[in-house]
């Protein structure tokens, strides 16, 4: 008998199919691993922005997640949009149970367009009941901002952030360099066994980078459910996503901010040419 490597996202619903859940099932198919959702909210949005947020009952994210553990339990765990903290009391009261899975934290917090995403009391109970369950965090440099208390800017803020949120982890916290106006990107993962590894990666000039957070944090929960070590499941990461943008550079979707290539093979794709 085989099994699938089994995969969780614990997240929102993008009803545009670009980022949150849609995107995580993507890249985690793309990545040969089968996808599992417990979704905390759905969303109104399209490329152009977010225009409304629907919550979900705490008690049915509960039950989702129940009957997924119950039966399927995943090898790696992502979690992304958590909107209110009784959703953060309710994955913990759940999780604690399965040290052994990892976990890797997306902390969605504000859309591409600018849209609050989560309640102020959530970010606390975030910090205090959910961070010590996380084995990876992957803020963008705005979320470090918010977490750290001071603006995050350039390359020395990322560090001496990275450096002071760590205390609050159990194992690593990656800062996503992205939204730096730089040439060559710089993701830096601090971890308590291993200190600070910078990763670089040329930055590729595209519109179509809806869901990339997203998107990230899956392929890095594969492939730590691969059996990779931090470090080379970080990689693997962003190597995927890398990909997926390089090939998506090209492709319109909707009006606004597309959306990444998640199956980028060219062979195996139908791409209709546009006058």
């Amino acid at each position: 008998m085989k099994e699938y490597i089994a995969v969780l996202s614990i997240a929102g619903s993008d009803s545009s199919g670009g980022a949150g859940i849609q995107a995580d099932l993507k890249t985690f198919a793309a990545l040969g691993c089968y996808g599992m959702t417990v979704i905390t909210a759905t969303t109104a949005q399209n490329t152009k922005g977010v225009t409304a947020i629907h919550s979900i009952p705490p008690m049915h994210i509960k039950e989702q997640l129940l009957a997924i553990m119950d039966d399927i339990k995943p090898k790696a765990i992502k979690i992304g949009m958590l909107d209110r903290p009784e959703v953060v009391e309710v994955l913990v009261e759940i999780l604690s149970y399965y040290p052994q899975i990892p976990i890797v934290f997306d902390p969605v917090m504000v859309s591409t367009s600018g849209f609050k995403l989560i309640q102020d009391e959530t970010i606390k109970a975030i910090r205090q009941k959910l961070f010590p369950l996380v084995s990876l965090l992957t803020p963008n440099m705005d979320e470090t901002s918010i977490l750290y208390g001071k603006e995050v800017n350039n390359l020395e803020s990322m560090k001496e952030a990275g450096e002071y949120l760590l205390q609050e982890l159990p194992e690593a916290i990656l800062i996503k360099g992205g939204h730096l106006d730089e040439s060559v990107i710089r993701d830096l993962l601090y971890s308590k066994s291993n200190g600070l590894k910078v990763f670089k990666s040329d930055k590729i000039n595209s519109q179509n980078v809806h869901g990339t957070g997203c998107s990230l944090s899956a392929a890095i929960a594969v492939g730590l459910a691969l059996g990779k070590d931090m470090e080379d499941a970080v990689d693997f990461g962003r190597d995927y996503v890398n990909k997926a943008i390089f090939y998506g550079k090209d492709i319109i979707t909707g009006n606004g901010n597309g959306p990444l290539n998640h199956f980028f093979n060219p062979q195996k794709q139908i791409i209709n040419e546009m006058d």
